[in-house]
């Protein structure tokens, strides 16, 4: 194993943050691991600590055949801001940008950078995209801030990767993931091995997050480039494991030796590995999703649960206002999965409380709801 530790650049006076990256193994396919770049979503982290453990029994026994970094810790800044004891770490307080928005578009400059270059070979064109990547991120201006820094470090590693997985959470949540829709046959197996209840698909759900930042490039490169066989070369997903509190131990290993079975099928561990438990899920648009919101202020009452399937006009949850004696039922709108209710059990006007991943697109446009 090799630690690689980055010093984040614009720190305060008096102290200072690292980024730190564990390479394990070595060749020339790779997978890029990170957890808890929304640093308040901790199940990642969790199950990133078993993956450590077990990558490292794995390269010394000689069982890599490739190279895999893991960054545990994707997120030192968010670690830190605690508010009266209530974690913030989805936004930057100082900024209030997202942590996972943002992220830099590389396909737009690395197209100008191989026009005329790319040809009928996919492993050569491979191999120019990725140098041409970093060649773009090294090129860029100085960061100008911290938040910025940290994201171009992050992406500086995974874009040279085959498979990128970007550990995540819902507020309280089954199991769910994010991806192209092209991927989607890939990324079936690690959802039979996880027990992932849903798959979202979009091309492109706005906002440039990690996962989309690591992929989406490929896909607009083969666009550009209709002539040259550019292969949609990194498979990248947002995994989204449960809700906040969904730090157990046993869940850890679960999802650690899931991950594990999925990088031995795709060639990059070696030996005998479980076939996946469960079925694979189904993979949806992610223009599908409903959100649904408080009509009013009150206390939530959930008559489903995160996971269930909910049919159309299925009541889902109650706000009850006690002062007026006002109970409002909020019913699906569309049939799919309830895939993430919020954690909070006091409602506000205006905020979603449930999601549900329907079949039929209902919303257009910018996807991701921050």
């Amino acid at each position: 194993m090799e630690r690689i530790d980055h010093r984040l650049p614009w720190g305060h006076l008096g102290c200072e943050r690292q980024l730190s990256v564990f390479r394990f193994g070595k060749g020339e396919r790779k997978a890029y691991i990170q957890a808890s770049l929304h640093a308040d979503e901790l199940p990642g982290m969790r199950a990133a600590w078993e993956l450590k453990k077990r990558l490292t029994e794995l390269e010394q026994q000689g069982a890599l055949n490739g190279v895999i970094e893991l960054v545990p810790v994707a997120n030192p800044m968010g670690l830190g801001q605690l508010l009266q004891g209530s974690h913030q770490g989805r936004f930057e307080i100082g900024s209030g940008k997202n942590f996972n928005r943002d992220f830099v578009e590389l396909s737009a400059p690395v197209a100008e950078l191989l026009q005329g270059k790319l040809g009928d070979d996919p492993h050569a064109n491979v191999r120019m995209i990725r140098q041409a990547m970093t060649d773009t991120l090294n090129a860029l201006p100085a960061p100008s801030s911290q938040l910025q820094g940290m994201q171009r470090l992050l992406l500086s590693h995974a874009c040279t990767a085959d498979i990128v997985l970007d550990l995540h959470c819902d507020a309280e949540a089954a199991l769910h993931m994010y991806a192209l829709p092209q991927h989607w046959p890939q990324w079936r197996s690690l959802s039979a091995h996880l027990n992932v209840k849903v798959g979202l698909l979009a091309e492109d759900s706005g906002g440039s997050s990690f996962d989309e930042a690591c992929s989406l490039p490929w896909l607009r490169l083969s666009q550009a480039f209709p002539e040259a066989q550019v292969p949609l070369a990194c498979l990248a997903t947002t995994l989204e494991l449960g809700g906040q509190a969904d730090t157990g131990r046993d869940e850890a290993i679960f999802h650690a030796e899931g991950i594990l079975a999925f990088l031995a099928e795709q060639g990059l561990i070696k030996g005998e590995w479980p076939a996946p438990q469960y079925e694979p899920c189904e993979g949806l648009p992610f223009e599908g999703t409903e959100l649904l919101f408080a009509p009013h202020a009150g206390v939530i009452s959930y008559l489903r649960k995160a996971g269930d399937w909910v049919e159309k006009g299925e009541p889902i949850f109650e706000v009850i206002d006690p002062l007026e004696d006002r109970v409002s039922t909020l019913c699906a709108g569309t049939s799919g999965v309830l895939f993430a209710v919020e954690r909070l059990r006091y409602a506000q006007a205006g905020f979603w409380l449930a999601k549900v991943a329907g079949r039929e697109a209902l919303r257009h446009g910018r996807l991701l709801n921050d």
